[in-house]
């Protein structure tokens, strides 16, 4: 069994949506403004660029739903013409990773505006598309696609990552797999932590199980040659002791450092393919890498509460495929 020891740590920790390491190519960090206007003519740029007041999210939550609450403020700020801003908290979480472009509000003011609160739920409504409001603070964990992937040239572009950045983790890469060439690299966030306990006591549902990352890898072996997978986790001590990594072509490269989990996000975001479990950390690798993924689907009981606040279809893009969970842990229990 090989297990992968961090000697060759990154200084930094992220990564450009360039990604792939055959494809990794340098931006000027420079930013053409009429290049960012993807569908909205620069007339209209302007007009958000003057608008009276301000919109902003309150930053909730950790590295994914920072990540999914920029990417809602993003895209119905534009969707309503105003001008986005995010708070200090949020820029220093997310920006040494990406070149984000919505400005940084003062930390001495942001107390001072007379926000109206708007809270908002995990996906898109029909609503917020018409937001009266020159001062509106955001709140709610929005996670999903529909917020936002209308406009996902703009929404890869917010989250470009420094070029320095993606250099280190392209290096990494080629050190562990040198000096097999034509790699393709799927990565596997397992996400355990707090979800061991929550999601069975709380949310009646399961997490991934060792079956599950067995079915997803067999997939990607027999769809292609010269594969590896990169394992990340903040549990990476039950990933070692349920996947099977005889085959040598599995990296345990995850630190587990959830209060710094930029490096192993990055390193997920550089694969060619993805396979998640469930968490916003695991969608937003997913979401930047590109390529097929598959995901744990059908994790709660039909009756669990966590639907009230969670939808299968607007968390997971259509085109991704999802391996129903296995929930034989909850029936068997005792009432």
């Amino acid at each position: 069994m090989f297990y992968y020891q961090e000697n060759y740590k990154l200084t930094l920790f992220g990564q450009n949506t360039s990604k792939h390491l055959a494809n990794s190519t340098s931006k000027e960090t420079a930013i053409n403004v009429s290049e960012c206007l993807w569908d909205e003519d620069y007339e209209s740029f302007k007009a958000i660029r003057s608008s009276k007041g301000m919109w902003t999210i309150s930053p909730i939550g950790r590295f994914g739903n920072l990540m999914g609450q920029y990417a809602t403020l993003f895209a119905l700020a534009r969707l309503n013409r105003k001008q986005a801003y995010i708070f200090p908290g949020m820029a220093d979480n997310l920006s040494p990773l990406f070149k984000l472009t919505l400005p940084t509000l003062n930390k001495d003011i942001k107390d001072k505006i007379p926000w109206k609160n708007y809270h908002l739920s995990d996906w898109m409504d029909e609503k917020y598309k018409n937001i009266l409001g020159d001062h509106i603070r955001f709140s709610g964990y929005p996670c999903s696609w529909t917020f936002y992937h209308h406009i996902r040239k703009e929404i890869l572009r917010e989250f470009s990552f420094h070029e320095f950045i993606t250099e280190e983790v392209n290096s990494c890469l080629r050190n562990i797999t040198s000096p097999l060439q034509n790699i393709t690299y799927v990565g596997i966030h397992v996400r355990r932590g707090d979800y061991v306990h929550v999601m069975p006591k709380v949310w009646k549902g399961v997490i991934a199980d060792r079956n599950y990352l067995e079915q997803a890898m067999f997939y990607f072996r027999n769809k292609y040659k010269d594969v590896v997978f990169i394992v990340m986790s903040n549990g990476l001590d039950w990933c070692r002791k349920n996947i099977d990594a005889s085959k040598g072509d599995i990296y345990f490269l995850g630190d587990g450092n959830e209060s710094k989990p930029q490096r192993d996000f990055a390193i997920l975001a550089h694969c060619n393919h993805t396979i998640m479990t469930i968490g916003t950390f695991g969608f937003w690798a997913a979401y930047l890498a590109g390529g097929e993924v598959i995901y744990l689907t059908n994790f709660t009981l039909p009756g669990s509460p966590f639907l009230r606040v969670f939808k299968y279809e607007a968390a997971y893009l259509p085109e991704w495929v999802g391996i129903a969970a296995d929930l034989s842990p909850l029936l068997n229990k005792n009432p």
